[in-house]
């Protein structure tokens, strides 16, 4: 799997932790998998990446929150949110990952998943980060 794919993956699961409190969460992240079978070492990697970002959540959405200006976290729609968030934990924690590699991968995914303005706000969202 290569790390668009990766990255993929990582933003499904993301999103999936809108949906569920924290204890149906940690059974269902290993599910997924279940779905989109891969590696176990891939596996591995993903949920891990994820779980990551889920945890830092609180202090993401606070940075989110400090860079935008109109759109708090709490009004955004989930899809770019779960995007952003991602992004934003590449940017800042991920040395693996070039910030302008992290602000574009994130507006494909808006162009993949998003609405007709997603990849725009996602963009101009991640510029306030560069």
């Amino acid at each position: 799997m290569n790390r668009t794919e990766q990255r993929d993956h990582v933003f499904k699961l993301v999103f999936e932790q809108e949906f569920y409190d924290k204890e149906e969460l940690i059974k269902q992240l290993p599910l997924y998998f279940e779905i989109f079978p891969q590696k176990e070492e891939e596996a591995k990697e993903v949920l891990d990446k994820a779980n990551e970002i889920i945890s830092k959540r609180e202090e993401i959405d606070n940075l989110i929150n400090e860079k935008t200006t109109g759109w708090k976290t709490s009004r955004m729609n989930k899809v770019d949110l779960s995007i952003l968030r991602l992004a934003v934990y590449e940017i800042l924690w991920d040395e693996t990952v070039p910030t302008k590699v992290a602000i574009n991968e994130a507006v494909e995914l808006a162009k993949k998943y998003s609405g007709k303005e997603g990849p725009s706000f996602v963009n101009g969202v991640l510029a306030k980060f560069a």
